[in-house]
């Protein structure tokens, strides 16, 4: 059986024996049930300690053999994949149609032989698919342009692509589809967008919200949980900072938010702090103690993490803030670089 939107779910011609009861994001819980009892389950949310795996490094051998021998020693539980990065650029030989034809294919990985390989070593498969930033497509679509390489997310045909390339990297066997630049554009770009199409926070938000529910409601029937990558600052921001996104509204249809919490990306003067760079650790403890309160009630919290031009041991300060208020986490270093000693053990966590 699977449960509707409201929670509510029959069994008819039940027999006594085992009941597992699944939910995307979280871990599978099995009981045995006879007739005669009421029957509470109870699931504990999957905690992901992981590492980006660029497409270059999914790609090398030997830098893959050496990500997974990292995870065998470490509490690395998780790698996220690239199916679709910044700049539009698919990183392996999809079968989606409109990446070829736009030119946008440029296998890396085979995306097989590594979800075999890691699901050997045990861990727990993302994929990130950048959405809205696409030169690629905004030059195949100029009708969708809605500023330099930004796709209009108010049109609906913007849609279809990535949410093909979502339903194939659940059919290929990743656990978790993670999308990312699912906003309206920031910067200069932010300033042609709003010429081209001024908005309101709520069409903003409204936008958003629609994209994920739409790929949430995709990819879940497929067994596939569904995550969104979003900006450090709005978890301490009241409103979408221009780009419709606010913990409130995308929790809501998501079963994980990842808040970039890059202590470089901050503002002087964000947080408290005249440069929040010189403060990883509480930069971290900041912008999630401000995100968690915000959070839909079984929505999970899972901040991706600075793990480059900091040491090792600031980078394991990052991760302890997270540990302690008992959230997943992830590391983000381009290169797919990462020291052993930045990483704790599962002897280190207890």
């Amino acid at each position: 059986a699977i449960t509707g939107r409201d929670g509510r779910f029959a069994l008819s011609k039940v027999t006594a024996g085992p009941i597992t009861v699944t939910r995307q994001a979280w871990k599978p819980t099995t009981i045995d049930w006879e007739p005669s009892r009421p029957l509470v389950i109870a699931l504990e949310p999957r905690v992901v300690r992981g590492i980006r795996v660029s497409d270059g490094a999914a790609g090398d051998d030997a830098t893959f053999a050496a990500l997974l021998d990292l995870a065998d020693a470490t509490a690395l539980n998780t790698f996220v994949f690239d199916t679709k990065r910044e700049g539009g650029a698919v990183t392996y030989a999809t079968a989606v149609p409109e990446a070829t034809d736009i030119g946008a294919v440029e296998a890396a990985y085979d995306p097989v032989a590594r979800l075999k390989a890691a699901q050997q070593h045990g861990l727990y498969t993302i994929t990130r698919i950048v959405v809205f930033e696409d030169p690629a497509a905004v030059r195949a679509h100029p009708e969708q342009q809605l500023a330099w390489a930004w796709l209009d997310p108010i049109v609906r045909d913007t849609w279809a692509y990535p949410l093909a390339l979502a339903v194939e990297a659940c059919e290929l066997g990743f656990d978790e589809v993670q999308f990312d630049y699912v906003r309206f554009p920031s910067g200069r770009s932010a300033d042609e967008a709003s010429r081209n199409r001024p908005t309101t926070q709520q069409e903003r938000l409204e936008a958003i919200s629609a994209f994920l529910a739409e790929a949430r409601d995709r990819l879940h029937p497929m067994g596939c949980a569904v995550s969104a990558d979003v900006f450090g600052i709005v978890m301490s921001s009241p409103n979408d900072q221009g780009i419709g996104q606010r913990p409130e509204e995308l929790s809501a249809v998501v079963d994980a938010l990842s808040p970039m919490v890059y202590p470089s990306h901050y503002g002087e003067g964000w947080l408290g702090f005249d440069d929040p760079n010189d403060h990883p650790a509480a930069v971290t403890a900041a912008a999630l103690d401000d995100g968690l309160p915000r959070m839909a009630t079984t929505t999970l919290l899972r901040p991706w993490l600075q793990a480059f031009f900091y040491t090792p041991s600031q980078v394991r300060a990052e991760i302890m803030e997270a540990e302690q208020r008992g959230l997943g986490w992830m590391l983000w270093n381009i290169r797919s670089r990462y020291s052993p000693d930045a990483i704790p053990t599962e002897g280190d966590l207890g």
